[in-house]
């Protein structure tokens, strides 16, 4: 299996705060309530012109003992991107054979998402073994989370998309889940 530090990353932080940045200010803030709430990573989502900047920002503060990584990576080129600015881990939405093969080039930990049994198996078949499982709320929950433990016992996830402040410790007592993603600690 691959070992490319996901593990780490997702053992050391149980809550990966998953954000849509904007603006500078908003960046100031979201940083302010993830720091008081003793959490030390964020997952930047591409969604956004700002997104590059918010991540060449957070890296320049040079958080001590904080994992930036960045989300929703579908394409080669941004995977060069993130690689210059220094992010600490990658996240992708899905899973395609030549996004595999650049993922596994880039040198930085990555994690790629699945939603179904199929997406798994294509994992599987490169050698992954830590996945998204997204939209965790849209593809069954925590109810495919346990079946997906029965059939794939060697496997974990950080499932998101649904996650909530009421719902993640749920998640967190499930034995094949590291870490779960989401925005309801910014909010």
């Amino acid at each position: 299996m691959i070992q490319n530090g996901i593990e780490k990353i997702l053992s050391n932080n149980p809550i990966i705060p998953v954000a849509t940045i904007r603006n500078k200010e908003e960046l100031e803030t979201i940083l302010d309530k993830i720091l008081k709430a003793n959490i030390h990573c964020i997952e930047v989502t591409l969604r956004t012109e700002f997104a590059y900047q918010a991540l060449e920002i957070i890296k320049a503060k040079n958080l001590p003992n904080f994992d930036l990584g960045v989300g929703t990576i579908s394409r080669a080129d941004q995977i060069a991107k993130v690689q210059e600015i220094g992010v600490d881990f990658i996240v992708s939405p899905g899973l395609t054979p030549k996004l595999a093969q650049h993922l596994k080039q880039a040198g930085i930990a990555f994690i790629p998402g699945v939603s179904t049994v199929s997406d798994i198996m294509k994992g599987l078949e490169e050698d992954f073994r830590f996945f998204k499982f997204f939209p965790a709320n849209l593809f069954g929950g925590i109810q495919a989370i346990k079946t997906y433990g029965q059939l794939f016992p060697n496997i974990s996830f950080c499932p998101t998309g649904g996650i909530s402040e009421e719902t993640h410790q749920e998640y967190l007592n499930e034995p094949n889940i590291l870490s779960v993603g989401g925005s309801w600690m910014l909010k």
